[in-house]
């Protein structure tokens, strides 16, 4: 019989979304959206990649006894660290890719004649991407991130493999619950309709990704270095 407290596992896995590093991931991939809703389906999927590996390692590990070591996870973890510095980098390339900057002069009159004033703006070049392959792959990878540790307590708290699975599986619900949220908030600041400053918006996209970069570096230096 079902023994462990459902409610309990939602919440930790609603907590485990808002986690340092997948909030500095999602806010990366939501920068680019300009609906509350793409944001959101974002971190839907980013929860369905998570879940993924989550319930692929906890199946080979609960049900098929397959031995994953330590240091393994450790590895695990540094790759992650590795996907925030690609991401980083990919989110830099992907608003300079999608910005285009416009340098155009205006006359303006004064008493003592007429001068012309350069005026620069960052302009949209209109290549909106609404998939969400991006979200999915992120989760799969961050997935490994703890996971280890995550099996190890469902395994400590079961009677059978069968619980263990069912233990992960509303984990993972929750996960994806606050995954949904933590998108759905992180979009804002980057919403037009919340800031019409391009400038201003283009210092936020490039703050989180070098963040998310230096986080990257520091998990790869934590995992293989210490």
């Amino acid at each position: 019989m079902f023994t462990f407290p459902i409610l309990l596992t939602i919440y930790a896995g609603f907590t485990h979304a808002f986690e340092a590093d997948h909030l500095l991931a999602v806010s990366n991939i939501v920068s680019h959206r300009n609906k509350l809703w793409h944001a959101v389906k974002d971190g839907i999927y980013w929860g369905l990649g998570h879940s993924s590996t989550i319930i692929i390692i906890g199946i080979l590990m609960i049900l098929f006894k397959v031995v994953i070591t330590e240091n393994s996870f450790h590895y695990f973890e540094a790759l992650v660290g590795v996907m925030l510095i690609i991401l980083a980098v990919y989110r830099i390339y992907q608003f300079i890719r999608d910005k285009k900057i416009v340098v155009h002069s205006h006359g303006h009159s004064h008493l003592d004649g007429t001068h012309k004033h350069l005026h620069l703006h960052l302009a949209n070049n209109h290549n909106h991407q609404h998939k969400h392959t991006l979200a999915y792959g992120v989760g799969l990878v961050h997935g490994l991130a703890g996971s280890g540790v995550l099996i190890i307590a469902a395994m400590s708290q079961i009677k059978s493999p069968i619980q263990g699975i069912w233990y992960l599986i509303i984990f993972c619900a929750g996960c994806i619950s606050g995954m949904l949220v933590a998108a759905g908030l992180f979009s804002v600041p980057f919403s037009k309709k919340i800031i019409s400053a391009p400038i201003l918006q283009a210092l936020l996209i490039i703050a989180t990704s070098l963040l998310c970069f230096i986080y990257g570096g520091k998990v790869i230096y934590q995992n293989l270095f210490i």
